[in-house]
């Protein structure tokens, strides 16, 4: 349970950073969407630029047998990196976003 703690801690931390890196207009909002009870993290941006609707997912991270999964990663960073750096071990980190079959290859966990 500790260990949750920790990873919960981490994800909301590199969020939180992400978040404020991604402010673009004051039409359109940065959102942080953590679900601790479920285990799912988001950074969205939701507005409007002009007549355009802005909805888009740039970071989604679950929770999920106690490892982290990045299912998505619309930035230039690595998260998985920066996950290892604050301490995540690299078999608890999956990239979700690689089909099943690639994920031996990463480096990072596999499930």
């Amino acid at each position: 349970m500790e260990r949750l703690a920790h990873y919960r801690q981490c994800i909301r931390k590199l969020l939180n950073q992400q978040g404020t890196i991604a402010e673009v207009s004051p039409d359109i909002e940065c959102q942080l969407i953590f679900d601790p009870e479920h285990d799912h993290y988001q950074l969205l941006d939701v507005g409007w630029d002009g007549l355009k609707r802005v909805y888009n997912c740039f970071i989604h991270l679950d929770i999920k047998n106690e490892k982290i999964w990045i299912q998505r990663n619309m930035t230039e960073i690595d998260i998985g990196q920066i996950l290892v750096e604050m301490g995540v071990s690299k078999e608890d980190i999956i990239l979700g976003l690689h089909p099943p079959y690639k994920r031996p290859y990463t480096g990072y966990g596999v499930a």
